[in-house]
């Protein structure tokens, strides 16, 4: 499930990079529609279950797995736990909420400056 997660995490970081940088650069595949689609999608999900305190649902996957496997959960979002462990952040879920927020902004100004291509038929 974390290789899940990270795959995701990993995914939305390309797309923030590569939008900008394939666009300077006159990349075509970056004004793709699906992708860049399911890129804002992926951002708005997160940061709409920050907004309203929840959990990613992955997390609450991964905590049912842990369950099943007899582990003692944590409802804790997994990313929290996982930058928690890694470089030792200790920051309150409402951060992680403020940083989904401004990235879905800045994925939304993406979306206008860098408009995806629609297809003609």
């Amino acid at each position: 499930m974390l290789a899940v997660h990270v795959a995701v995490i990993a995914f939305n970081i390309f797309g923030l990079i590569v939008v900008p940088v394939g666009a300077w650069r006159g990349w075509t595949f970056v004004r793709g529609f699906w992708w860049r689609a399911v890129h804002l999608a992926l951002l708005f999900v997160v940061a709409l279950q920050a907004l309203f305190g929840r959990a990613c649902f992955l997390t609450l996957w991964q905590a049912a797995l842990e369950q099943g496997a007899g582990e003692a959960a944590s409802r804790e979002p997994l990313i929290a736990r996982w930058v928690d462990s890694v470089i030792f952040w200790n920051l309150p879920i409402g951060f992680f909420a403020a940083l989904y927020v401004a990235v879905l902004i800045y994925a939304l100004a993406l979306w206008r400056w860098v408009p995806p291509a629609r297809r003609t038929p």
